[in-house]
């Protein structure tokens, strides 16, 4: 009965699964250190544009709004950040890289052509009844489970 010895098993992964641990330690300490550069970098002009252009983008119910997750429609909110990257446009003219230039005016040309989309389509809405020109649910706005608006206009 010499097979009754126990069997020593010895596990040699332990090494290559430590390293692999120390090595995903180091990747995440670095990113750390990335994100703590980038927190503390200066604003450059191109941190400007993209905030005024997210605000209009906002406004214009492209993308949500961060803290409530919803969508708003707000076109005179929109213009009020268009016509702040135009004014910045002009009192910065001679004054910009080639690339912030480019940066800003191609910003103005996108967000113009969606403000006047936008704009087209609530007329529109408008004229059909789905809205009323308060932007509140119109006479023939579809109708939810309740028998009332089938949810917010904003």
């Amino acid at each position: 009965m010499s097979d009754d010895k126990p069997k020593l098993i010895i596990d040699e992964d332990w090494k290559s699964e430590a390293n692999r641990e120390k090595e995903r330690l180091a990747e995440k300490e670095a990113q750390a250190e990335q994100a703590k550069a980038e927190a503390n970098r200066p604003l450059e002009f191109s941190d400007v544009v993209r905030l005024m252009a997210s605000q209009a983008a906002m406004y214009l119910g492209i993308m949500p709004e961060p803290q409530s997750g919803q969508r708003i429609l707000a076109p005179e909110l929109a213009r009020t950040h268009i016509d702040i990257l135009a004014v910045l446009e002009a009192k910065t003219k001679g004054n910009l890289t080639a690339e912030e230039d480019q940066e800003l005016s191609e910003t103005l040309r996108e967000l113009r052509a969606i403000f006047v989309e936008t704009a087209k389509s609530i007329e529109k809405a408008v004229a059909e009844g789905l809205i009323n020109p308060d932007g509140s649910p119109g006479p023939n706005a579809p109708k939810g489970p309740a028998g009332g608006p089938a949810g917010p206009m904003a």
